[in-house]
């Protein structure tokens, strides 16, 4: 008799940041995830996360809709199904639910946490194994303050945590974020590398006038400078200035990456299970974006410990990521809900070991911040 899925809670968790996180749409003073607790007829347990950023002001999903959706129509699609095909119960999520990327994402990472569990393998060795176990991670530097995050990317370097900062920039008037920006560079000198992510927040004609000056202040990648729509302007920006363009709210799965890769677009990509619908479509964009030469670049949508460790299992499988990672998630939380953090070090962080994802719920942490 075949193992069935046989019981899929989702929990609200609520974690402090350990300072307002700045960002075009929204500031952050605290991370709400999805937990997905997936229990299986053999007693395995797999554990997944969605998260999104700021409720509503990032993207359509809110953590709310997450888990409501999940309950109400995906949940159902799993429960007593075989547990062990994962490519056939992505299929039938994606068949009979539109969108919800972040909610099947969840789903899908709590299947291949029990399936490694199940087989005594790590998620990246189901995956087909890694390439690279310690993976560099950059910090961004999002308090607003041009003297604290100097003081904090300072910090970060003799710490050994972190030799590249992204700035989010964009809730301000250009010359404002520049000056900013500028500045920072500055009095890092060639310490560390410097990215900005602007979130959207631009229009092509302010992006033409914002991407010379950072790139005359030696910026070295501009993240979604424009609307994520606008493939054309991207382009364009991209073929205008020698600084590479990142596309990340621009290009959600293969088929973007296809459309922009088609259309003459050359720079790099940010992947993210969460926009993709987890590891496997984020995988395929990455390998659509290998065979055309594009940059990559782990992304995240500020994951706790268990989304940023699906998120790892998935990087280490691929040969390069030109662009390092920001899965610094967890850092940025006062507190955790797993016996076990993730082992941040000489400027990256180590792929966590064991079968699945290699993480254990602390149960006391998950039931002290779990929404009531």
């Amino acid at each position: 008799m075949s193992t069935v899925i046989q019981h899929i809670e989702t929990l609200l968790v609520d974690l402090p940041t350990i300072r307002p996180h700045k960002l075009s749409m929204t500031t952050m003073a605290c991370q709400t995830m999805v937990i997905v607790r997936m229990r299986h007829s053999d007693g395995i347990e797999g554990l997944g996360e969605g998260t999104t950023i700021g409720g509503l002001a990032y993207g359509p999903e809110s953590p709310e809709s997450i888990k409501r959706n999940i309950d109400t129509y995906l949940a159902p699609l799993l429960i007593g199904q075989p547990s062990s095909n994962v490519h056939q119960l992505r299929s039938r999520l994606h068949r009979h639910a539109r969108g919800n990327m972040i909610a099947k994402s969840a789903l899908e990472t709590a299947l291949l946490d029990a399936q490694g569990k199940r087989l005594g393998l790590s998620v990246a060795e189901l995956l087909g194994g890694t390439r690279q176990e310690h993976l560099p991670v950059l910090w961004t530097l999002a308090s607003g303050d041009t003297a604290k995050d100097i003081d904090e990317a300072m910090l970060r370097l003799e710490q050994r945590r972190h030799c590249d900062f992204k700035l989010k920039i964009g809730a301000n008037p250009v010359d404002q974020d520049v000056r900013h920006v500028a500045a920072i560079k500055e009095a890092l000198g060639d310490r560390a590398s410097v990215r900005v992510d602007v979130n959207q927040a631009w229009d092509e004609s302010t992006a033409v006038r914002g991407i010379q000056a950072l790139q005359d202040a030696g910026i070295e990648l501009i993240e979604q400078p424009i609307p994520a729509r606008e493939h054309a302007g991207l382009v364009r920006l991209a073929n205008r200035f020698n600084v590479p363009m990142l596309a990340d709210e621009g290009v959600q799965d293969a088929r973007d990456g296809l459309d922009l890769i088609c259309s003459g677009f050359s720079g790099a990509f940010a992947l993210k299970i969460a926009k993709s619908g987890g590891i496997y479509g984020a995988l395929e964009l990455a390998h659509i974006a290998q065979a055309a030469g594009i940059g990559l670049y782990g992304g995240t949508l500020l994951e706790g410990t268990i989304g940023t460790a699906a998120s790892l299992h998935a990087w280490a499988t691929l040969p390069e990521m030109a662009w390092g990672t920001e899965m610094f998630g967890p850092l940025l939380l006062k507190d955790d809900i797993v016996v076990e953090p993730l082992n941040y070090t000489e400027f990256g962080v180590e792929l966590p070991q064991g079968a699945g994802l290699g993480i254990t719920l602390d149960e006391d942490k998950l039931a002290h911040y779990s929404r009531k």
